[in-house]
């Protein structure tokens, strides 16, 4: 999944729509860490990332050698057990990435559960986390059958996570107003694409001169990286914060 590296070094701190500057405070978690889970619309905002964020959860699980089942199980158990508890107050306001605090949270959930020793059940019946939506291809990937840690895996998973839901969006924006083929033709031009055909290529192909496709290109990953500057903003405690993770992301994706 394509990010280019000067989205890192670009001007915006802080999440923009088309309308304009939406303020930070809005972002979904700094909406949890401010209210600490004890507010209907934080509860929301925590469920919304759980749901949008459980496969680099998964993933992980995965990794400490747990049957696809098994790993299912936990994930629900730990999602259920973060809803349910709120246990935020761990995070201190000024560092808090929920990425980080996931993953920690996620440790002390499974060495807890082992020092218990007990089977963990309560994620059964109880479907909070869409997991059938995982694919059979993502299944293999995530299945522990190299020497690569678990860490590692978490970091990537959640990294291609936040580009998957990017381009979701964006193609999302495009077919909203009839531009489903031009968002399947630039999307191409992005970096890491394989096979990528030549802008004069897709220029004849789409009816275009290569001039308005370069503009339209232009546009588009415009666009691109305000979406990702969104999205990694949804993640975070501060606007500060926001160029970190993004170099953060960019370093996962190109290791």
């Amino acid at each position: 999944m394509p990010v280019d590296e000067d989205q890192a070094s670009g001007d915006q701190v802080a999440p923009r729509t088309q309308r304009g500057m939406v303020a930070f405070t809005t972002t979904q978690w700094s909406v949890v860490l401010e209210a600490q889970g004890e507010s209907p619309v934080a509860q929301e905002a925590l469920e919304n990332l759980c749901r949008t964020y459980w496969r680099p959860v998964y993933s992980f699980v995965r990794r400490q050698g747990l049957g696809p089942e098994e790993a299912e199980d936990v994930t629900q158990g730990f999602f259920a057990q973060l809803l349910e508890r709120k246990r935020l107050s761990v995070v201190r306001k000024e560092k808090g990435r929920l990425r980080s605090f996931l993953l920690g949270a996620l440790k002390y959930f499974m060495a807890d559960e082992r020092r218990r020793a007990t089977a963990i059940k309560r994620g059964r019946g109880q479907r909070l986390i869409p997991l059938e939506e995982l694919r059979a291809d993502e299944r293999i990937d995530m299945e522990p059958a190299d020497p690569v840690t678990a860490e590692m895996i978490y970091e990537r998973r959640w990294a291609l996570t936040i580009l998957e839901h990017v381009l979701s969006r964006l193609k999302d924006e495009y077919r909203a107003v009839g531009n489903a083929a031009l968002f399947d033709s630039l999307k191409q031009l992005l970096p890491d694409e394989p096979g990528s055909p030549s802008q004069a290529d897709i220029a004849a192909q789409l009816g275009m001169t290569e001039n308005a496709l370069r503009q339209a290109f232009y546009r588009f990953r415009q666009r691109y990286q305000s979406l990702l500057r969104e999205e990694i903003a949804h993640t975070v405690a501060t606007p500060g914060d926001i160029e970190d993770e993004l170099r953060h992301l960019i370093a996962v994706i190109e290791a």
